[in-house]
């Protein structure tokens, strides 16, 4: 398979309908899912599934829903081509965690019920506090979704041998599409069950895979990596960091602000922060982080084994040359150990993760414009929850449209450094609101607006001033140059930046502007006394 010629398919002459069969046949199933356990039409229901599920359940579908084509897709190709520096991306994803369970997770469970803007308007005044979090949410889950979009474009375009911009769009296209009915039917307890479902295949699939790799080599890691070695250019290097990262002091800088974004952009993921609402209360939301970081744990240490045999045995020209690049790995070493059919449920797992992601992506972001933008904003409070979830459901269609337009301009790139600038938009625009208004006594609403919107901006601004956008080969638009700003991930600037304008805004306007709730938002958010009474 190393030495297929680069005009070839790598998967050979093999038919496609084997592949689109196991391929169909999943989607179908995880859309009867979602059917099946759609939400009612009531509030409660259709955006945090009525705090029905447990720890265990919840961190299952955490797992789900955080393990992404990037991760999948987007971290065993690049463990597959730059080595150790690839496998950085699974620290940063799993550390994260840590941030969550110790400082997140409880006490936004106990002070909030649907969104991250009921923790911030908790204490603040409501109306500029929500609507600044509706906006949040809303660049954070487009960005994450074009990352996702991308990913589904790749897979699709290996599978079907794909390598024109049109037919690749028309992928992403579909998945938009299909998408959409996942929210629009299933509503959070549908997603929940499909994301689940989804966790469980994919744990079983990487295990399974691991599991070949090994015996393939008598179980000896070394030769593995040895081989990986022969057919990577990097030889031994690629067990060194500094592949990717090392080039120079800027690259070295490059990655200290993505490892910042990795580890503190999941406190700030709202997709994450809303799963919480979904358990009845904060010891088992505990549960849910402790779940899903063993989870992980398991799925990154796979994914180790996998990237490395990827390269050992597909070959990183080969990778490279595929539909997709880097985001080929893991599909194509299905197919060199199991052939079509390995390959088709591997590609439906994938596609599966990245329809479910997408899904639990697309309703936090509907139900934050229709919860806090609508609902609280623009109703003041007044709306009816019917008319809430219609709102919902009309929002999560014009940002699949978006996602779909993103992931189309996107495509081609590294999935896991897609996300990874989502992450940093995360960061820079919620963790600073977050951590100030659960601890700090004196933060107010002008600190609130001033922290979301400075680093949400600060962020946004400098990623499109930066190589990601122009002035390089790989850049989204490679052949203009507008770029000032030397570092391809922002996080190292904007996180402490808008930490420093939360500082600035809430000493700009005197605090008695703002109810001193502080007090009672401490009693709730460690003890959980009244968090399901509170009228937000």
């Amino acid at each position: 398979m190393n030495t297929l010629a680069q005009q070839q398919s790598p998967l050979g002459d093999t038919s496609p309908v084997v592949n689109i069969s196991v391929f169909a046949g999943l989607i179908l199933l995880t859309l009867l899912i979602a059917y099946r356990a759609s939400s009612s039409g009531n509030t409660s229901d259709y955006f945090a599934a009525g705090g029905t599920f447990s720890g265990a359940q919840n961190g299952v579908a955490l797992s789900g829903d955080f393990l992404s084509a990037a991760s999948f897709l987007g971290i065993a190709g690049a463990i597959a081509v730059h080595g150790y520096d690839g496998f950085l991306y699974s620290i940063g994803f799993l550390v994260a965690w840590l941030v969550n369970l110790l400082l997140v997770a409880e006490r936004l469970r106990n002070t909030g019920r649907f969104t991250m803007g009921d923790v911030l308007s908790f204490r603040m005044r409501r109306r500029p506090v929500r609507a600044a979090a509706a906006v949040s949410t809303l660049f954070v889950t487009i960005a994450y979704m074009v990352a996702q979009m991308a990913g589904a474009g790749d897979l699709v375009a290996l599978l079907l041998d794909i390598r024109s911009g049109t037919g690749q769009a028309l992928v992403i296209a579909v998945v938009g599409v299909v998408m959409v009915f996942y929210v629009l039917i299933g509503g959070m307890k549908g997603t929940t069950w499909v994301q689940m479902l989804k966790a469980v295949m994919l744990l079983l699939s990487v295990s399974l895979i691991t599991l070949f790799l090994l015996g393939k080599f008598g179980f000896n890691f070394s030769d593995l990596m040895h081989r990986a070695a022969e057919n990577n250019p990097l030889g031994e290097g690629m067990f060194a960091p500094g592949a990717q990262y090392g080039e120079n002091a800027l690259t070295k800088l490059d990655f200290v602000s993505l490892s910042m974004a990795l580890v503190l952009g999941v406190a700030g993921l709202p997709h994450v922060l809303m799963r919480f609402y979904t358990v009845p209360n904060s010891r088992e939301a505990r549960r849910s982080v402790v779940w899903a970081t063993w989870l992980m744990s398991l799925f990154y240490l796979c994914t180790l084994v996998i990237g490395f045999g990827a390269a050992a045995l597909v070959g990183t020209e080969t990778i490279n040359n595929a539909p997709g690049g880097e985001n080929s790995a893991a599909p194509l070493l299905a197919y060199e150990i199991g052939g079509t059919v390995l390959l088709g449920v591997i590609s439906a797992v994938a596609f599966a993760t990245i329809l479910a992601v997408v899904a639990g992506l697309t309703l936090t972001a509907s139900a934050s414009f229709a919860h806090d933008f609508y609902a609280n904003v623009m109703r003041g409070g007044k709306a009816d929850p019917t008319s809430e979830v219609r709102v919902a459901r009309i929002t999560a269609m014009v940002i699949g449209f978006a996602a779909i337009l993103g992931g189309i301009l996107v495509n081609g790139q590294n999935i896991a450094f897609l996300v990874g600038l989502a992450f940093a938009i995360a960061a820079s625009a919620n963790l600073s609101t977050l951590v100030f208004t659960l601890f700090w006594k004196r933060f107010n609403t002008s600190g609130t607006l001033w922290a979301m919107y400075g680093g949400l901006g600060s962020c946004l601004l400098l990623m499109l001033f930066s190589p990601v956008f122009s002035g390089s080969a790989d850049s989204i638009f490679p052949s203009v140059d507008f770029s000032f700003f030397p570092l391809s991930n922002p996080g190292l600037v904007s996180i402490p930046m808008s930490f420093l304008f939360g500082v600035i805004g809430t000493f700009v306007r005197p605090r008695s502007a703002d109810p001193e709730d502080f007090d009672a938002m401490k009693v709730r958010s460690l003890t959980g006394i009244g968090a399901r009474d509170v009228v937000y």
